[in-house]
């Protein structure tokens, strides 16, 4: 892997992600990219379900949500270190999501759609009402938590370094099994399940180990993400429209694509950051996220890097 071109133009995208806003200390540009690069990760990570295996995956958000409780729980109640909770909250959600993979991944197509969404209101409603986790009103910690980071200030940007290392590795981790033995049997499972099954592929195992493998990154990224804002709400935790929106990315960038995922994630973000800050078109960002979809459904089914390929061929050497 590290012979292909592809590897080390990863690499020159989390450079350029750590080195710009360190020149002259760029806060405003540093903030945008905090939001790239968690689309980044919550995308790629669902492109292993989605567009590796097929399955449309709604509920990616509760993995992102219960990793951000996780580590503010740990960090409010008892007194552990970022890095000790950061690792629980991973471990722990990518344990929950093979179990759980493991029963609801034998449905299929809408069904298994539609049950990934109730899964995110069961966790929802579970986080409103479990007393530990603050309820309705969610977990607040104190600013003095991020002493040991160096202060408020000094521990924003050491956040913002370990986001961009856990968007790297999600590229990375996605990029290593796509072109791994494993990834190839994804790959057989979301052209013909029942013909991978036949050939010998051991279906319900990639499944629930996809699954589980896309859930440790988010949940890590929620982690810093929530401890970044010093607070967090069932309502923020698990929104429903992130988990929609990482679905339009994969599919803007093309899914199944390491590359165009990526691509796809920090122009949705550009987009998503002009309409917010516009006032005519303020009012419409989920509209037109939905038009979107719609479009690259009907005219554009594989996406930006499937426009590629097809007008530049020998992209296809390059990337991923």
């Amino acid at each position: 892997m590290l012979r292909r071109p592809f590897f080390w133009i990863i690499a020159l995208v989390i450079a350029a992600f750590a080195v710009l806003p360190s020149i002259g200390n760029n806060v405003e540009l540093r903030e945008s990219l905090v939001l790239a690069a968690v689309y980044i990760t919550l995308a790629s990570n669902l492109n292993i379900m989605l567009g590796y295996t097929g399955y449309i995956n709604f509920g990616s958000i509760v993995f992102f949500g219960l990793g951000g409780y996780i580590c503010i729980w740990l960090v409010y109640a008892h007194s552990w270190p970022l890095a000790a909770s950061l690792l629980a909250a991973g471990v722990g959600v990518s344990f929950l999501a093979l179990i759980f993979g493991l029963g609801i991944l034998r449905l299929r197509g809408a069904f298994f759609a539609l049950s990934t969404i109730g899964i995110v209101e069961g966790v929802q409603a579970f986080a409103e009402n479990f007393t530990p986790w603050g309820g309705s009103s969610g977990i607040y910690i104190s600013p003095q938590v991020f002493q040991p980071l160096g202060g408020s200030a000094q521990a924003l940007w050491v956040i913002y370094f370990l986001l961009i290392a856990v968007m790297g590795a999600s590229l990375y981790l996605s990029y290593a099994i796509k072109t791994s033995k494993f990834g190839l049997g994804l790959l057989a499972i979301g052209q013909n399940e029942d013909a991978a099954a036949i050939l010998g592929v051991p279906t319900p195992r990639y499944k629930a180990l996809a699954y589980s493998a896309s859930a440790f990154l988010p949940a890590i990224a929620g982690g810093l993400y929530f401890f970044k804002g010093a607070f967090i709400q069932p309502s923020d935790a698990f929104d429903l429209t992130l988990s929609t929106e990482a679905i339009v990315i994969c599919m803007l960038g093309g899914q199944g694509t390491v590359a165009g995922v990526a691509l796809g994630a920090y122009l949705y973000e550009e987009l998503r950051g002009y309409l917010l800050t516009s006032s005519t078109f303020a009012n419409f960002q989920l509209t037109i996220a939905g038009v979107l979809l719609l479009l690259i459904v009907l005219f554009f089914p594989s996406g930006l890097m499937g426009f590629l390929y097809s007008r530049f061929p020998r992209l296809k050497r390059v990337l991923e």
